[in-house]
């Protein structure tokens, strides 16, 4: 289990600002029957925890109160740099089944509709589940390589989860499909009447010599 450190946090509003810059991230645990805690974390060790936890495994948080197990709830980013700007944290009881959202791990796309020529299309990323905290999976794996012609898909109930753990998403909804390559036809650019008036070779009669027109007068007085 990942672990962070949190400090009491006294500063709100746009004076968060200054809390970031001493290299902070301001945050707000809080759970089912307890009082929220606003808290600041060390930015770094934040975002490494973060990227090795996701939302979905549990994360050890050290807080002024007492350690508790969390899940990181929710983040909040900028809309720019796409970095957090605050995070919530929540506080799980171990004997309670929580609802998160446990990400999809494709394996071997390169081999799915390799023998019809199809295309994979992922139609989920996320997985909605319910267990108890100790049993949350950080990831659930798919092995999509057999699914190899148009039509062939993996439903959410075709998935092996984990003991404890069941899906919440409708069981017939799919997750991953391979339709069938199209190929598009190029049709030719449309020419309108005038254009193509312009494009007809007009052979104008050679112009004739006065010595030419006398000749062919002489020879049409024959």
């Amino acid at each position: 289990m990942e672990v962070l450190t949190a400090r009491p946090r006294t500063i709100f509003g746009k004076s968060v600002k200054n809390l970031r810059n001493e290299g902070f991230l301001p945050a707000v645990a809080y759970g089912k029957g307890l009082a929220s805690e606003h808290i600041a974390v060390p930015y770094g060790e934040f975002v490494k925890v973060w990227k090795a936890a996701g939302e979905s495994s549990l994360v050890l948080l050290k807080l002024p109160t007492g350690e508790k197990s969390v899940l990181v709830h929710d983040v909040a980013l900028d809309p720019i740099k796409n970095t957090p700007v605050h995070a919530d944290f929540y506080v799980v009881d171990m004997k309670r089944e929580v609802e998160v959202d446990v990400p999809l791990e494709f394996t071997r796309e390169a081999d799915a509709g390799k023998a019809s020529g199809g295309i994979l299309v992922k139609v989920m990323h996320e997985l909605k589940v319910k267990s108890l905290p100790g049993s949350l999976p950080h990831s659930l794996v798919v092995d999509v390589s057999h699914l190899q012609n148009p039509k062939d898909a993996i439903f959410v109930r075709d998935l092996v989860l984990p003991d404890g753990v069941a899906a919440i998403t409708d069981t017939n909804e799919i997750i991953a499909i391979v339709e069938e390559q199209k190929v598009e036809a190029v049709e030719a650019p449309a020419v309108s009447e005038e254009d193509a008036l312009k494009n007809i070779e007009v052979i104008k009669p050679e112009k004739k010599t006065e010595g030419q027109e006398e000749e062919d007068a002489s020879v049409d007085a024959k």
